[in-house]
Formats: structure tokens, C-alpha cells, sequence
């Protein structure tokens, strides 16, 4: 491992020297390019030179304590040094160990977030609005940006889908692991004898492909024109600004009706579509993705979840990694920071173990 990162540290010393050449910060796109590269290798070196002073430390330590003539008060203040230093070596050896890790190369990347209603109706709709505000939140006290792409709200205020984006660095690393069926369990408000009743929700998290990464080719696109409508006669448009772009190969359908624009319609709806069949195309080649874009957020069906909401206690449970908070109401309000940092973590000790059995 220490003769990878040594490697490495080369590579970081070598694009730091190039960074200050002139011609490369004349030029931009290779300036950018080589920054990226910059940025991503620094965390790694900047751990290992932590390593390299605490092994220097110990060493020193080691000499300095074998020589056998030191009085008492400085004995002990090596031997502190000493043990201080080895700890501090086996921390950093694991920190190391999991900067190693392989990136996921979609990290960085926006995201488009799609929230269907599934098994319960009215109640799956209103719930599919309670987990968009809780991304929306979440994502402002990220600093990230969000744009709604396409919405079909209920006539109770709820959505039978709505799809958006996210913009930010690191939103894709952050909320990939929301993918799946939510399901929430509580007394609807119209429900007179207080039963409990249990909804699902679909979210698949998809990160934007760009330009450079798929070709469609025009002749594969239906583009049809329509006017907005909206539940209750909201977000009407009197003008036929709404776009549907069908992609003929697979059949896939994308409408965007929240702009008034009809040219920034269509421009959304081509980054959802660009998304969904990157998606695919990236599925073909991952035996341990299924080629199909529902194998992501499963059917809606009740049986189907990795998390659950349940009101009546206070409690959200993620099924996937055994996690219980008693805290629903943080964590609708967009405090997700302690269950992404457990599911992340777990992610990581994962691919450790896979990594090690290799």
C-alpha cells in the first residue's frame, strides 16, 4: 500500500509543478482538467505526509529509547511519543486504506430525483411530497441547488410523481443511497377510527449525464407540444409550452411543464432523458445492476423497502444496514447527515471486505 501512495505523491508533486506553467493556465480546459486530478489525489497525499511524520516520530522514539541512556523524566516522555505515534500509524493506515477505495466516478455529478406514489393512493402522494421536501432541505443546508423538472400534484396537495434536480458538488456521493421504496406507516387524517395505514413511495436518485458521455441521435426523438395543466387549475399555461420527448429505441417518455419556456422545457426533459439512458447503459455493463431501470426502485409494492417512516412512533428504520432513529421529524425536515453517514459507512466497510477477499 505505502509504495501505491508513494506513487501518488509523485503523480500530486508532479501536476502541482505543472499547475504553475504558464501555457497550462492559458489553457482552461486543460487547467481544469488537471485541477480535478489535483483535488482528488491531495486528501490521499496530505494523509500519507501525516503518516510519514508520525512514522518519523516512532522511529525516533525507538532510536532514541534503545540507546538506554536516558534518565526517568525523559524515558517516560519517549515512551509516551512512542505510543502516541503507533496509534496514530494504525488510524491513519485504515484512513488510508479507505482513501484507496475506488471512486465512484458519478460522486461529483447533479442529480435528477424522481419520486413516484406507489401502493396507497392519496396517502402514497401526500407522502411523495413530505420526501420532497425533505431533499429540497436537505439540499439547502448543503447549499445545493434545486430545480423542479416535472410535477402531477392531487387535487389534497400531494404528487403522483414529481421529478427534480439537484446541483452541487458531492450530491450524487451524498443521496445515491436513497434509491429504493420508502415506506411510511400513519393515521391519514381522513381515516375516523385511527387505523394505521401503510404507503409506499418510489425515489430513484440518478446522476446527469453529460453531453460528452451519450450521443442521441435526433431521428430517435418524438417531440410533441401540449399546454400545462395542473391539479385544481394550478401552474395552467395558456400557451402549448409543455414538451414530451419519446426516445423511439427503448420508448422512454420525459415531459417537463414547469417553465413557461418551451425551449427551457425541452432542455430539462433532454437531461432527464440523457440520465435515465446513461443509467441503462451503464447497468449493461455492472453484472450487479439489473439492465432494467425499475430493478432501482423496485415496484412500489408494500413487501418492497429499504426504509420505513412510522408516525405513530416517532421512528425511522433503514432495513438495509439495521438502523433505527427515533427522530422522524428532524430527519423529515431534511436532517439526513446521521443516516447517508451510516449508510456510507457501511458502503464502505463493504467494499473493504470485498476487497480483502479478493
Amino acid at each position: 500500500m505505502i509504495e501505491k501512495i508513494m506513487l501518488i505523491e509523485d503523480k500530486f508533486n508532479e501536476i502541482a509543478e505543472r499547475l504553475t506553467h504558464s501555457e497550462i493556465i492559458n489553457d482552461t480546459q486543460q487547467y481544469t482538467s488537471l485541477m480535478k486530478e489535483y483535488s482528488s489525489l491531495e486528501p490521499i497525499v496530505e494523509k500519507f505526509r501525516e503518516y510519514k511524520k508520525a512514522d518519523a516520530d516512532l522511529k525516533e522514539a525507538e532510536e532514541l529509547l534503545s540507546s538506554g541512556d536516558n534518565d526517568a523524566e525523559l524515558k517516560e516522555m519517549l515512551q509516551a511519543q512512542y505510543s502516541e505515534s503507533k496509534s496514530a500509524i494504525e488510524s491513519l493506515t485504515k484512513e488510508l486504506t479507505i482513501l484507496l477505495l475506488p471512486k465512484d466516478p458519478n460522486d461529483e455529478k447533479n442529480i435528477i430525483v424522481e419520486i413516484r406514489g406507489g401502493a396507497g393512493g392519496d396517502e402514497a402522494a401526500l407522502f411523495a411530497n413530505s420526501l420532497y421536501r425533505m431533499y429540497t432541505l436537505y439540499a439547502a443546508s448543503k447549499g445545493w441547488d434545486t430545480e423542479i423538472v416535472n410535477r402531477n400534484e392531487t387535487e389534497l396537495g400531494g404528487y403522483k410523481e414529481i421529478s427534480f434536480m439537484i446541483e452541487g458538488k458531492g450530491a450524487y456521493s451524498r443521496l445515491k443511497y436513497e434509491s429504493g421504496v420508502h415506506r411510511v406507516q400513519r393515521v391519514p387524517e381522513t381515516e375516523s377510527q385511527g387505523r394505521i395505514h401503510t404507503s409506499t413511495v418510489t425515489v430513484a436518485v440518478l446522476p446527469e449525464a453529460e453531453d460528452v458521455e451519450l450521443e442521441i441521435n435526433d431521428k430517435d426523438l418524438k417531440i410533441d407540444v401540449f399546454r400545462s395543466s395542473g391539479a385544481g387549475g394550478q401552474h395552467i399555461n395558456k400557451t402549448s409550452s409543455a414538451i414530451r420527448i419519446t426516445h423511439l429505441p427503448t420508448g422512454m417518455v420525459v415531459e417537463c411543464q414547469d417553465e413557461r419556456s418551451q425551449y427551457k422545457n425541452k432542455d430539462k426533459a433532454m437531461k432527464v432523458l440523457r440520465s435515465r439512458l446513461l443509467e441503462i447503459e451503464q447497468a449493461k455493463h455492472d453484472d450487479k445492476i439489473a439492465s432494467e431501470r425499475r430493478s432501482q426502485v423496485g415496484t412500489g409494492d408494500r413487501s418492497e423497502r429499504i426504509r420505513t417512516y412510522n408516525f405513530p412512533e416517532n421512528r425511522v428504520s433503514d432495513h438495509r444496514i439495521g438502523l433505527t432513529l427515533y427522530k422522524l421529524e428532524s430527519i423529515l425536515n431534511g436532517n439526513l447527515d446521521e443516516l447517508i453517514d451510516a449508510l456510507a459507512t457501511a458502503d464502505r466497510a463493504k467494499k473493504l471486505a470485498e476487497q480483502n477477499s479478493d
